[in-house]
């Protein structure tokens, strides 16, 4: 049987760099895993019940994979997508599982069908390629194992080598289940991070209710702008006392203000009752990333931003299914001056740190990391969502280590809902940040020594810092 992973998979064809690549790939491959950024469900590590079934484990929650199947004609229904009507879907496990078997194909070349790949065999010990004929000896024997103690959401964490885990709430959250692995003596170490965008954003859905609720929640009067921003404080304490090390922002753009309190006070007005221009509420929310950042000036949360994806492009798919359906895109985004308002404000403060994502590659080498290389402030984080793929992770290290360095960037984060991918996620990292190291030295650019120190800092060191692990 031809295994599903091969031990030189993205490593330089060319001899010398590969050999180099082995060794650096060695000395990192078995360190932990550091995941300061993600969506997995902390339930599952506070309730720590058996995986219902493969489908549901590795298909239903992951849009990287229903995105596609949809674009060549398959119907979310049939791969077990709810509508939020509540209308017929498909339950099955076994059914799902076929339906996605027989077009796995449709994967070929994708990162998706490497960490797919690296889970059938590193997981679940498959050595078959998963097709329509295999489709069926795969799910018994993945089924049967999730029936296993070892493969509960506790275990395979320990397995996993996770050192740390950050999920990510909304302001609105009780983190009931953060509680409960708090109160179940675990010691795995999973910690929230503070996502408010539903009472920051005037687009999002329930904008004015949600302030009501944020209002009712902390006590705070949500309809003065003093007493909605120390809303936003005491959300900040309450995620921090459940080891929040960091805020994070998922805004159409990275357009930011730094307006005067006044000013922020009339617009505010204007927003609580429900304003319909566009433009104060873009204004606002580039307002909120300022005030946002000088709240982290005071309680040292690390503040992501993710801009760029024009969210729910189908209006008729959001309708029927909701959010994250797959149908977020990327836009093009400006930094340079979408950023000046911030960076005037706080872009010089060592003790802050603001993570930059994109998904707009052509501001890599022209923006970010000219930014990141001169504002103390600001970091870059790696290759993301679209990205996240060993093409884009090789050309987020070409594109900013000129200019920005390797210190200036914040290691690896996988960003996933699907907890078994996260192994396969950062040993693609690994491995072809190995390969990008070996180059260098092949190239005479950077000494062995040197490039065996960076391959761990970049695969584990540098995200512990910057995130505050």
């Amino acid at each position: 049987m031809v295994a599903l992973t091969d031990p030189d998979l993205l490593f330089p064809p060319e001899a010398q760099s590969r050999s180099l690549a082995r060794d650096l790939y060695a000395g990192v491959k078995n360190l932990p895993i550091v995941s300061p950024h993600g969506h997995t469900d902390p339930r599952w590590y506070a309730l720590n019940e058996p995986f219902p079934d493969p489908a549901q484990l590795l298909i239903v929650p992951d849009h990287y994979i229903f995105r596609m199947l949809f674009s060549q004609g398959v119907r979310l229904e049939d791969l077990g997508v709810a509508t939020l009507g509540g209308g017929p879907v498909e339950t099955d496990g076994r059914t799902i599982w076929r339906r996605f078997a027989e077009y796995y194909y449709l994967f070929r070349g994708t990162p998706t069908r490497l960490w797919f790949d690296h889970v059938l065999a590193h997981l679940f010990g498959i050595d078959e390629p998963l097709t329509a004929a295999t489709a069926d000896r795969h799910y018994d024997t993945i089924a049967t194992l999730l029936q296993w103690e070892n493969f509960r959401p506790r275990a395979l964490f320990e397995r996993f080598n996770i050192e740390a885990i950050a999920t990510t709430e909304g302001a609105l959250d009780d983190l009931q289940w953060h509680q409960m692995i708090r109160d179940s003596g675990w010691q795995g170490r999973v910690v929230t991070a503070y996502r408010p965008d539903a009472v920051v954003d005037p687009d999002f859905e329930g904008f004015s209710t949600n302030l009501d609720q944020l209002g009712e929640i902390t006590g705070c009067d949500t309809g003065s702008w003093g007493g909605y921003l120390d809303a936003h404080r005491q959300r900040r304490a309450f995620f921090k006392s459940f080891g929040a090390t960091s805020s994070d922002h998922g805004h159409p753009t990275a357009e930011t203000a730094n307006l005067s309190d006044a000013a922020a006070q009339e617009l505010f007005n204007r927003v609580r009752r429900g304003s319909d221009d566009e433009r104060e509420r873009k204004l606002f929310r580039a307002q909120m990333l300022t005030e946002m950042a000088k709240m982290s000036l005071d309680d040292g949360l690390v503040l992501q931003i993710h801009p760029g994806s024009q969210r729910n492009h189908s209006r008729a798919v959001f309708e029927k299914f909701g959010r994250d359906k797959g149908f977020d895109i990327p836009t093009r985004t400006d930094y340079v001056m979408a950023l000046k308002p911030l960076l005037d404000c706080v872009g010089l403060e060592r003790d802050l740190t603001v993570i930059l994502f994109t998904l707009d590659e052509t501001s890599y080498a022209r923006e970010l990391a000219p930014l990141a290389g001169v504002y103390p402030a600001l970091k870059l984080g790696p290759a993301w969502w679209f990205h996240d793929s060993p093409e884009g992770m090789r050309r987020f290290r070409e594109m900013t280590t000129e200019t920005a360095g390797f210190y200036n960037t914040v290691g690896f984060n996988d960003d996933t809902r699907a907890f078994p991918s996260i192994p396969a996620r950062h040993d693609v990292a690994r491995r072809v940040d190995c390969a990008f190291l070996a180059r260098l030295v092949a190239e005479h650019r950077l000494r062995e020594d040197e490039a065996h120190e960076l391959a761990g800092e970049l695969a584990y060191t540098l995200a512990k810092k910057a995130y505050r692990l």
